[in-house]
């Protein structure tokens, strides 16, 4: 099997759709299958590695990553390959053009609020183009995984048929029981790659607003990305800097860490198919105030259960304030969050996407 992700997880930019793809790629191997995931080049890892049974290749670019899949499986150099996954990241890879074996498209959400904030003018409008009108009719004879029922029902409104798309959603890792306990001092948390459509700046917002209100309110920001450096000149923008603090990209420890330190983790994202972090925060018992627009969250959140969901920045402050300030309030839904994250395992996201797999397999 053949999975197409244009990052890895030890890439710096590396997020939630790769802990999805390498999670169901190393459950597929202790099932017996030989995988392997082809994505970009970067300087965090080799070429080429096996990891837990899984075969990495890794060439090209951000961009430059789409014609090295097309070649090497136009010219057979990843050897016998019964199953192709192509995961559609606003681009697919154009798998279908190159070979006659099966196709998967996984696909987490639909990138169409996304493509004009990250490439304003021609070349988001190309790249949407791509996404809404050419993938769909290029992948019509493919089978579908879309990781909740919000980007399922995006698909339908591509065209794609129903019948065709199957959910498979995220698991959830198990927290270490031996991390630091929480943190004495309020602190609140966003985790992932710092690019414009996450929308970090809110966050930031939330801590220049609640500041004078509650002492000693901290931000931790986990991710790395090309957009760091505007954050952190938003920061100081707000008079905050000194309230903020960016790790960067960091190793899976250090992240749990300050998951189990933090008392509410922000979700401010524009768009979320899913929103891995909301389970990985809430193994922790830490609440997730997210976005109801941003789609995925509607599922991966139980309103006022397990997290709290909201329309507007203005809200977005209430609720941070409201949880920073109410212990029991925020007890509440630190449990309710862990007892939501442990219906989710990674062992069950494998049987799903198998199932997908053998139906692709059985069709053709």
């Amino acid at each position: 099997m053949l999975l197409c992700n244009w990052r890895d997880l030890r890439n710096p930019e590396g997020g939630g759709s790769e802990r999805y793809v390498e999670q169901v790629a190393r459950g597929l191997v202790r099932r017996g299958n030989d995988v392997t995931i082809f994505c970009a080049a970067h300087e965090h890892a080799p070429d080429d590695e096996v990891v837990d049974g899984v075969r990495y290749v890794r060439r090209g670019t951000k961009t430059g990553v789409y014609p090295h899949a097309l070649a090497r499986l136009l010219l057979r150099r990843f050897g016998r390959v019964d199953v192709v996954v192509d995961v559609q990241n606003g681009l697919p890879f154009f798998t279908r053009l190159v070979t006659r074996r099966p196709v998967v498209v996984l696909v987490h959400h639909v990138h169409r609020e996304q493509w004009p904030v990250v490439y304003p003018g021609p070349i988001g409008r190309v790249g949407w183009w791509i996404e809404s009108w050419l993938a769909p009719r290029l992948y019509r004879r493919s089978r579908y995984v879309a990781v909740s029922t919000a980007t399922r029902d995006e698909l339908v409104d591509l065209g794609v048929d129903a019948d065709r798309i199957d959910i498979v959603h995220n698991g959830n890792d198990v927290a270490d029981s031996d991390l630091p306990a929480r943190s004495d001092s309020p602190r609140l948390c966003v985790v992932g790659r710092l690019v414009p459509h996450k929308r970090v700046e809110h966050a930031i917002d939330v801590v220049a607003a609640l500041a004078p209100q509650i002492d000693g309110l901290h931000l931790d920001v986990v991710g790395d990305g090309w957009w760091h450096d505007n954050l952190v000149a938003y920061a100081a923008e707000r008079g905050v800097a000194d309230r903020v603090t960016f790790h960067g990209f960091v190793d899976d420890r250090t992240k749990n860490e300050i998951y189990g330190q933090a008392w509410v983790m922000l979700l401010p994202s524009l768009k979320e198919g899913w929103g891995i972090v909301i389970g990985e925060a809430g193994t922790h018992a830490t609440p997730t105030i997210a976005y109801a627009s941003a789609g995925g969250t509607r599922e991966s959140i139980d309103h006022d259960v397990s997290g709290v969901l909201v329309d507007t920045e203005a809200e977005l402050t209430e609720a941070a304030r409201r949880l920073l300030t109410d212990t029991a309030e925020r007890g509440r839904l630190g449990k309710g969050a862990r007892e939501k994250c442990h219906a989710y395992t990674w062992e069950q996201t494998t049987r799903d996407f198998a199932t997908v797999v053998t139906k692709s397999l059985v069709k053709s």
